[in-house]
């Protein structure tokens, strides 16, 4: 799946936030060695405001205790389908959850479910619910290849509707090597469950295109002219786009950040590389959001070595000639869907509000989320921002200074009441 790259975990979200704020995730824990990290599944879960219940296997307490569980999360943990205080416990915690989550789910799990099993607490839930099922296999690698395993989780995914994040490749137990089998680790699992929560049919069947991060401009093999940015503005409204059921894709200049799961991913280093890949992948998208920070100049010639001090002194100095870049937004006007809306963003130092309003008209924006530079806590090399959002109908609206993962959830509200009716769901 796009976005997922071995050994590297994006950063795991803290904080109460849509769309795990207030659902109710009911996480089933099964007998495998990763149990432990279901642990930290459910503390984030919790730190994200969901309500979390746990529902733990016999055997699943030999590697975990119920303990561990209700300190993460301070809800209850369950292990018995037989209870005097509640007889019925299986319909009631079925019929709450929003989300139903099981992390590990064994081969001997998967079984009984595909063959229907209601032998314990955790099964009869699964007859009982409607709501979505997120299966988080972990397991030997021979025995995921199975046959018998490929045919439960065919029948647990194709027939029953059920979803599976994982397993993975990587290290397993001690002693059994290396091999697909391993559970999907806990920041992965977050943003597949997120999915689950999030969709909605405003965004469903959606396609969505976001450009982020900054490019370079080589001057030489080792050196290029470039900005501060870290594309974190862009990466955050792609996920966020993904997780309410869209197609994303993501054409990114240079970033360390981590690409995010399920957005299809497109890197490029220049403008023009931008440019080509935007004009490539543009047409049929419902969204387009110009959020990278693409370099207005570049060198107009790239030495084709390094250049060195003792030549530049030499010279008398080293002069660049500076030509201009393609605009991206507008230089692509013409492979834009009839109907879709275009987001472009503005970072300036001064007169913030009529200089984007500018943009917006001349870049043809339906939309354009201006930001000041310069200012702590908002635009590069923060973690935070605060922008102001105009419209092309004279709509002015600011919002306060915030996480830009949070601030991206916001924006995607504002686009998407421009293309479809308000879904009831949301």
């Amino acid at each position: 799946m796009e976005g997922r790259v071995p050994g590297r975990l994006p950063r795991r979200p803290d904080g109460v936030r849509p769309p795990w704020k207030d659902r109710r995730i009911l996480l089933g824990v099964t007998g495998g060695i990763a149990a432990y990290k279901s642990i930290q599944l459910a503390r984030d879960f919790t730190r994200l405001g969901a309500r979390v219940e746990v529902v733990l296997t016999e055997s699943a307490t030999r590697f975990v205790t119920p303990l561990a569980f209700e300190a993460v999360t301070g809800g209850s943990v369950y292990r018995s389908l037989w209870s005097v205080e509640a007889a019925a416990r299986h319909l009631a915690l079925a019929g709450k959850a929003d989300l139903v989550v099981v992390a590990p789910a064994t081969a001997d799990f998967v079984a009984r479910s595909a063959a229907g099993r209601a032998n314990d607490l955790l099964t009869t839930i699964l007859l009982a619910t409607r709501a979505p099922v997120l299966l988080a296999p972990a397991m030997n690698d021979r025995m995921w290849s199975h046959e018998q395993t490929r045919r439960n989780t065919e029948y647990l995914t194709e027939v029953l509707g059920y979803h599976l994040a994982g397993p993975i490749s990587g290290a397993l137990a001690i002693g059994e090597g290396e091999g697909r089998g391993r559970m999907e680790e806990p920041e992965y699992l977050l943003l597949h469950a997120g999915r689950l929560l999030g969709r909605s049919s405003r965004w469903e069947g959606r396609r969505v295109l976001v450009t982020a991060g900054p490019t370079r401009e080589p001057l030489d093999p080792v050196r290029y002219l470039g900005n501060r940015s870290s594309g974190l503005m862009g990466y955050a409204l792609a996920e966020a786009a993904w997780l309410r059921g869209a197609d994303v894709t993501l054409i990114t200049g240079p970033s360390s950040l981590v690409r995010p799961l399920g957005v299809k991913c497109v890197e490029v280093e220049t403008a023009r590389e931008m440019e080509a890949a935007v004009r490539t992948k543009l047409p049929g998208h419902d969204l387009q959001i110009f959020a990278a920070a693409v370099a207005d100049f570049r060198p107009g010639q790239s030495a084709e070595g390094k250049v060195k001090r003792a030549d530049v002194e030499a010279d008398g100095g080293w002069m660049v000639s500076l030509v201009e870049n393609p605009d991206v937004a507008v230089d692509t006007r013409d492979a834009r869907r009839e109907g879709s809306v275009t987001v472009g963003f503005a970072l300036e130092t001064e007169d913030l509000v009529d200089r984007a309003r500018e943009k917006m008209e001349r870049k043809a924006f339906d939309f354009i989320v201006a930001n000041p530079a310069g200012e702590k806590g908002a635009g590069f090399d923060s973690a935070t921002n605060r922008v102001t959002v105009l419209d092309r109908a004279g709509g002015v609206e600011e919002l306060p200074r915030a996480e830009k993962w949070a601030i991206a959830w916001q924006l995607l509200d504002r686009f998407a009441g421009s293309w479809a009716p308000d879904d009831p769901d949301e």
